[in-house]
């Protein structure tokens, strides 16, 4: 339902990815959620194929490809009955470091990273914060020629497989500073080199998240592994985030589709009072409704994604990435509910999967920016309508 590759390499990366998730099929994908394991033979296949790469510069061993190709990727896995949740971040993170990223940094770096072996993790929130990156509490404070952090972060992702961290501190405090967005910096930390410094806890959460609590004190980073300019890192961010609700969506709309799927194979082979339940007006209309409502939701994805390849305009691509993270996980959120109903007490029981899907979409209503949130930024930023915050 996306857009359709764009030649004959995009079309060879998106068939590996098909064929690799009839290897990995829902079976895989129940197992690991009723484990709540880390689907480590997945994830492995998945990097050795080089998939984890397809951002990185070709001089240094990736595909040299685009955002809208990783869309594609992560949708496809989530349409195929996966969880593209454990691999995303591998490719938003990425797409930050090619852009931001100087050639020191990206020389001794980016060759590991382009070889597919290596988990990237973004270590952003905190406890006491939330939503208000400008309030963190991490400090970096620059002693000689490396930077000495300490703070607090919550619901890192991956972390117990992660190799590097792109890590977000404030090196001068929020009350030194006049501009609230000003004084964040970005860093590259290399967890091969040792864990001294960070201690973490898993979070159990409602779906198989693998989230982490991280405590991080007096870990030392280099000063040459700071990304983009020192304390401008609230505005290399955004790229970041932007990219990331761009890769969400695509999540959720293959999340949607596959609902949609499930919801019309069984209303055309469920029967009751002898007519297939397909046939009856009250299980067509739920189905058809959230069809439409994803049909042009498409649309405007495709339409905001080809803009953010050109990269011209942030503030647009900014309103384009919001408005289709939050259509996106309102759509697959009410496609769960139609079919969990069509399917009746079935859904609800674990073997058919929908319960799990159904749990893996609802992280997105909250995550990683809540619907209320991008309803503010809509008021604020395209209405003109007065700030809450």
């Amino acid at each position: 339902m996306l857009l359709s590759p764009k030649d004959e390499e995009e079309k060879l990366i998106l068939s590996t990815v098909d064929e690799l998730m009839k290897k990995y099929d829902e079976i895989y994908w129940l197992n690991k959620d009723q484990r709540r394991e880390f689907p480590v033979e997945f994830f492995n296949d998945f990097m050795s194929l080089g998939l984890g790469s397809i951002l990185i510069p070709i001089e240094y061993g990736g595909a040299g490809k685009g955002i809208r190709l990783a869309c594609l990727i992560l949708y496809l896995i989530n349409v195929r009955g996966g969880n593209s949740y454990f691999v995303h971040g591998q490719y938003y993170t990425t797409a930050l470091l090619v852009r931001h990223s100087n050639k020191k940094l990206k020389d001794k770096y980016f060759k590991d990273i382009g070889k597919g072996e290596k988990v990237l993790s973004l270590a952003l929130t905190e406890p006491d914060v939330g939503s208000d990156t400008t309030r963190m509490k991490t400090i970096a404070e620059k002693v000689g020629d490396k930077y000495i952090v300490n703070g607090h972060k919550i619901f890192i992702s991956r972390l117990k497989y992660t190799d590097f961290i792109i890590l977000v501190a404030r090196t001068t405090p929020y009350e030194r500073v006049e501009k609230k967005t000003d004084g964040i910096t970005l860093f590259l930390v290399d967890l091969r080199e040792g864990r001294k410094g960070i201690e973490m806890r898993e979070i159990r959460t409602m779906s198989n998240t693998d989230a982490y609590e991280v405590f991080i004190d007096n870990l030392e980073i280099p000063e040459e592994n700071v990304i983009g300019e020192v304390g401008k890192g609230f505005y290399h961010l955004l790229d970041l985030l932007n990219t990331e609700r761009f890769m969400i969506a695509a999540e959720l709309i293959g999340n949607a589709e596959w609902f949609i799927n499930k919801a019309v194979d069984y209303a055309k082979n469920r029967v009751v009072f002898g007519k297939p339940i397909g046939s009856f007006k009250g299980v067509q209309f739920p189905i058809a409704k959230v069809y439409a409502e994803l049909k042009a939701l498409v649309s405007y994805f495709n339409e905001g994604l080809s803009l953010a390849e050109e990269g011209k305009d942030t503030k647009l691509i900014g309103n384009y990435a919001n408005i289709s993270k939050y259509l996106a996980a309102e759509i697959a959120w009410e496609a769960g509910n139609v079919t969990m109903d069509i399917y009746g007490g079935y859904g609800y029981a674990v073997e058919t999967g929908i319960e799990r899907k159904f749990r893996e979409t609802r992280l997105y209503k909250v995550a990683p920016v809540s619907q209320n949130l991008i309803l503010a930024y809509i008021a604020h930023h395209m209405l003109g309508l007065p700030r809450s915050y």
